[in-house]
């Protein structure tokens, strides 16, 4: 057995406390303090729900905080294009700051997953600039999608564990928490149940996982894992709603809609949210060409507003 592989399955144990459901309370303690009630979820806007009303990093601030979200997941290639015709982040920072936003996830794709040393090399580097990027925007965490690997370039679970706690470790480096990111019905990361035995496997105490109603669905998982995890493992989530038609088997990415429309168990999962104690930051994340022709104002408004309905038939405002 190799270094890596002994050090991962010796680090295992402790990362089941950060990725596995919270620990409870002893039952004698429990009775003497009642559990705190978990603060409420925060709102956010993943910035792909209009990207196809072409508007840049600015202007996509701007209407995210007059839309009364509590947070922005922008995508870098949307910041870097800003950055690339002149603008700063500083500029971008102080907008956020003076809507009282906060970026409590962001969207790239760097490949630290990938099997070839070089591209891996590269992908890694690209994720330091990107937490870079994040990190002097005032964010927290990033999204660390299989982006680059898939059937032509097969990953072990094993081998996406150790790069998985290499980018963590870099993470820790620039202040930003690399969240898994399971794609549904990807090769290597396209279940629930793969994302989880990676963050586990890991043996990180800062491993967590970006979960997504549509791409738990499209993966075949239950929506019942998430009663595996706890507050540590849950901090940001995608929320969106798939149709009944196209079937599963066939149904994409541009299919999701707004969440309240479609067939997805929304009460189940929030209230799963709430069983273990946890409020990951619900950011919107749709990629519908119909919501694109809307004015964006309109869509962020009306994202906002069925995701508060959906909490509130959960029982949980």
């Amino acid at each position: 057995m190799d270094t890596s592989r002994r050090h991962l399955l010796a680090a295992s144990a402790s990362a089941g406390a950060a990725v596995l459901s919270v620990g409870t309370a002893s039952q004698s303690h429990a009775a003497a303090e009642p559990a705190a009630k978990p603060q409420r979820f925060r709102y956010g806007l993943n910035t792909s729900t209009i990207r196809g009303q072409g508007l840049d990093a600015a202007a996509e601030i701007e209407l995210i905080g007059k839309a009364g979200y509590d947070a922005i997941e922008p995508w870098f290639r949307t910041i870097d294009q800003y950055v690339a015709d002149g603008g700063s982040l500083k500029d971008l920072k102080k907008r956020i700051d003076d809507h009282g936003l906060t970026v409590d996830s962001a969207i790239g794709f760097a490949r630290w997953i990938v099997n070839d040393p070089d591209k891996r090399r590269e992908g890694m580097e690209q994720a330091r600039r990107d937490m870079d990027t994040l990190a002097q925007l005032g964010g927290t965490r990033i999204a660390a999608p299989p982006a680059g690997s898939g059937s032509k370039d097969m990953v072990t679970l094993d081998d996406a564990a150790v790069r998985y706690r290499e980018l963590l470790e870099l993470g820790a480096e620039m202040g930003v928490v690399p969240q898994i990111e399971m794609w549904g019905g990807h090769p290597v990361i396209g279940t629930v149940e793969k994302a989880i035995y990676i963050a586990v496997a890991a043996g990180h105490p800062q491993a967590c996982f970006l979960g997504d109603v549509y791409h738990t669905y499209k993966g075949g998982s239950s929506f019942d894992a998430f009663l595996m995890l706890g507050p540590s493992a849950l901090q940001s989530f995608h929320m969106n709603d798939y149709p009944a038609d196209p079937p599963r088997e066939s149904i994409k990415d541009k299919d999701r809609v707004f969440p309240g429309d479609g067939i997805a168990p929304l009460t189940q999962i929030l209230q799963n949210f709430d069983k273990v104690g946890a409020r990951p930051t619900l950011s919107l994340e749709l990629f519908n060409e119909e919501y694109w022709k809307m004015p964006a104002a309109e869509c962020a408004k009306v994202g906002l507003e069925k995701m508060k309905a959906a909490v509130a038939a959960a029982g949980l405002e």
